[in-house]
């Protein structure tokens, strides 16, 4: 069973439609039960990365998800791999779940439309399983103005947009993609397949 985080700040459903589609068994909740229950975690996430820490504050969620990933894999989409980081710069400087070494900032694209959306060519960089099957050049789905900030051990897929921009992250149990894999196509769904399989 894979546990949807449901906090009020995530796309929740297309996100359970591509685990439908998959054939893997999710549930939407914020039930601190059900979430304890699941063999897997998903944070998505769309805004501003104050306000998603809020909520998750608000919620109760904070040490529940950190508590969690160190005992079962936690994957972040969008805001909700940003939120991953230890500090976060939208708007106001924010404290993130502190996951994953790093900060979050916006991104540096001078004479590039912010945000960078639509399709961009990943590169590889370190090894992680959700990567397994993706190759260099292919593409996936990117919607953001802020960009993580981490060392390139932490970073397994990225792409350049007057930038480097890291899309796939990972650290022991937690893994984010700022890009949305559940609106990437065959790739996204291969990556949401790798990390559902995970033992």
């Amino acid at each position: 069973m894979i546990a949807i985080i449901d906090y009020g700040a995530g796309n929740l459903f297309s996100v359970k439609n591509a685990l439908d589609f998959l054939g893997f068994e999710s549930v939407i909740s914020s039930e601190k039960g059900q979430l304890a229950e699941a063999e897997k975690l998903i944070l998505p996430g769309v805004g501003a990365f104050p306000d998603a820490m809020g909520k998750l504050e608000s919620a109760g969620l904070i040490d529940t998800i950190i508590n969690m990933s160190e005992k079962k894999p936690l994957l972040g989409i969008c805001l909700g791999m940003q939120i991953l980081f230890e500090w976060g710069y939208e708007f106001e400087k924010t404290r993130g779940l502190g996951l994953i070494a790093g900060k979050v900032e916006r991104i540096n694209a001078p004479g590039l439309k912010i945000p960078h959306m639509g399709w961009s060519d990943v590169r590889r960089a370190a090894e992680c399983p959700l990567a397994a099957g993706v190759s260099e050049g292919d593409r996936l789905y990117f919607v953001h103005s802020y960009k993580a900030v981490t060392d390139m051990e932490n970073i397994s897929l990225y792409t350049e947009y007057g930038d480097l921009i890291p899309g796939l992250v990972f650290k022991g149990n937690v893994f984010g993609c700022q890009f949305h894999p559940e609106k990437s196509g065959g790739i996204g769904l291969r990556i949401l397949k790798n990390f559902g399989e995970l033992t």
